[in-house]
Order: structure tokens, then sequence, then C-alpha cells
């Protein structure tokens, strides 16, 4: 095979990846009645216990205005919060309120048994292979990603 088959090869693979990840967050391991903008939101919200509107946004990848408006909804879901700085009443963070709490704790609880199970379906001798292999795409990806912002 040459590159470029490897790649379009490379290419089908993730995209396959992408449907059978899609069909896990449709699933019950995952996002429990939420539009999956506000499952990524309210997981990485949850991991880090108060995050900023733009942190959220940086770290989802997504404009400020579409993160707001997931924000909002998990707001008037009362899953989230705002709280107000009291130095600078201009700096909001966001942080999850008790139902958003367990929630998150449901969402995180099942997809690592999700993800537990599929990593002890990987044969014992290839398990460390597939998790270098993954870090070495990742890193390929942001690689391509900091050459398309430069240019």
């Amino acid at each position: 095979m040459n590159d470029t088959d490897d790649s379009k090869q490379l290419r089908e693979m993730v995209r396959m990846l992408e449907r059978k990840f899609g069909i896990v967050q449709e699933s019950e391991y995952s996002c429990c009645g939420i539009t999956m903008a506000q499952c990524h939101a309210l997981v990485e919200i949850g991991r880090v216990k108060s995050i900023s509107l733009n942190e959220l946004a940086e770290l989802l990848n997504l404009e400020n205005s579409t993160m707001s408006r997931t924000v909002n909804n998990l707001v008037t879901g009362d899953l989230a919060k705002r709280d107000i700085d009291t130095q600078d009443r201009r700096y909001v963070t966001i942080s999850l309120t008790e139902s958003g709490y367990k929630l998150y704790k449901d969402i995180e609880d099942g997809m690592n048994l999700y993800f537990r199970n599929v990593y002890n379906s990987i044969p014992k001798n290839k398990k460390q292979q597939v998790l270098e292999s993954l870090q070495i795409l990742l890193e390929a990806i942001d690689k391509n990603e900091n050459l398309k912002e430069k240019t």
C-alpha cells in the first residue's frame, strides 16, 4: 500500500469509530436525555468543578455563543448554575447543581464501565499498543490543527 491508500484507510477507520461512538453516546451508557453538546459540557464542568464560559468553549472547541446556549439549557434544566465572582462581577463561572452532579456521575460511571469492557476485550499483548497508537493519532491531529491555524 502507498501513503494515499493508507491515509484513506485511516479516514475510513476513523469514520467507523465516529459512527460506533455515536451509537454508544446514544445508548444507556451515555447522556440520559440531554443533547451531546450538553453532555460534553456537563462532563467537563463536573471534572473541573467550576469553569468560565470562555474556558469551557475553548476546551470543547466551540464558539462562545454556542457554548452560551448550551450552558443556558443546562441552567434551565437545573443541571448547572452560574456563579458570579465576588471580586470581579464581570467574571462568571459555571458549576453543577446537585442534580447536575448526579447526572455527571451517572454518565462517568456508565462510560467508564463501557470502556473498561472494551479495553478488556482487546488482546492482552495489544492493549498498550492500542493506547500508544491512539496517543500518536491524537498528537498528529493536534499537529495538523496547529498547522491549519497558522495558515
